[in-house]
């Protein structure tokens, strides 16, 4: 009878364990197969336009003609061209003016709700997001018309302190805060939202204890706030780089032109790439602008990363 118990639970064990290892090897490789529809969608429509627009931009490309390799020309005629130069202080000058305001803007609102006792609270909260879901044309309309020379709203205020009116669009500097106001008034409600967030998951406890040691609301937001927010504002911060330094829509509204004004005074980086590739059909010069842009994007967003990781808990 010992026998054929040994012997039967000798068949049944190599089954079990051929399923538990079976089990094991399912449970590590299916997460895989649920990420890979992402990864797939990603090669497709990124990875794989990414590394085309490298190989055009070793091309003089004709898109209905030769295409004739003509290895780094693009990127030296690129550096040489005084209008590249141009886009890239453009686009520089407005991520700037409308980065570094959206999110100290975002940041001290999103304090502000959090703390302060207001009735309908909910909804300052939501409102937060209808410059979101705003089209952007029509944002576009409406803040054009308010910075307008001879009818705009700002304008008219300046005129009572004796400014003469300013056109906006047609100056450098101007139209660079015309499309920084627009980029920062639809954006930093949905900034906001995010901070907000991850303010009301700090326990209120910490700020009791605060105040109860003598620390001010300024204390409080310094030492308890911005830290606890790092990685949102570490995310929000490589977000806005990416975006700012890609911006096209509200530059072509504005100006209603690929080169965005007589003097290409808001030509950003897009739309000089926009202007080359699809209105001069250099399909590889305007690759190399895109490839340029990539570089600028990545080491920015790198810099922006290692600059805003640096804000640390405070123990």
């Amino acid at each position: 009878m010992t026998t054929s118990l040994s012997t039967s639970r000798a068949v049944q064990t190599p089954p079990a364990l051929t399923t538990r290892v079976r089990q094991s090897i399912g449970e590590r490789i299916a997460p895989y197969f649920y990420i890979a529809p992402f990864f797939l969608i990603f090669a497709v429509f990124g990875l794989v336009p990414l590394l085309f627009t490298f190989y055009v931009a070793l091309f003089d490309w004709n898109p209905i003609g030769e295409h004739v390799f003509i290895g780094f020309d693009n990127f030296s005629r690129l550096l040489a061209d005084a209008r590249f130069w141009n886009a890239l202080k453009n686009t520089i000058s407005i991520w700037v003016l409308s980065t570094v305001p959206q999110l100290v803007l975002a940041l001290l609102l999103a304090h502000l709700l959090n703390h302060a006792r207001l009735r309908l609270a909910v909804f300052f909260r939501m409102s937060m997001l209808v410059p979101y879901i705003t089209s952007v044309a029509a944002t576009t309309i409406v803040f054009a018309q308010m910075f307008d020379r001879d009818y705009g709203l700002l304008n008219w205020l300046l005129g009572f302190a004796g400014v003469e009116p300013i056109d906006f669009k047609q100056s450098v500097w101007g139209s660079h805060l015309l499309i920084a106001v627009m980029v920062t008034w639809r954006w930093f409600g949905y900034t906001t939202l995010l901070y907000l967030a991850s303010l009301q998951a700090i326990p209120r406890a910490i700020y009791e204890a605060a105040a109860v040691d003598g620390a001010g609301g300024w204390k409080q937001f310094r030492h308890i706030s911005i830290p606890s927010l790092r990685p949102v504002i570490v995310f929000t911060v490589v977000t806005s780089t990416i975006g700012g330094l890609q911006i096209f829509t509200e530059p072509l509204l504005i100006s209603r032109s690929q080169t965005c004004g007589a003097i290409r005074q808001c030509q950003t980086l897009t739309l000089f790439l926009y202007e080359q590739g699809f209105g001069q059909f250099q399909f590889g010069y305007g690759a190399a602008i895109g490839v340029a842009l990539f570089v600028l994007v990545i080491v920015a967003a790198t810099v922006n990363y290692l600059l805003s990781t640096r804000i640390r808990p405070e123990r």
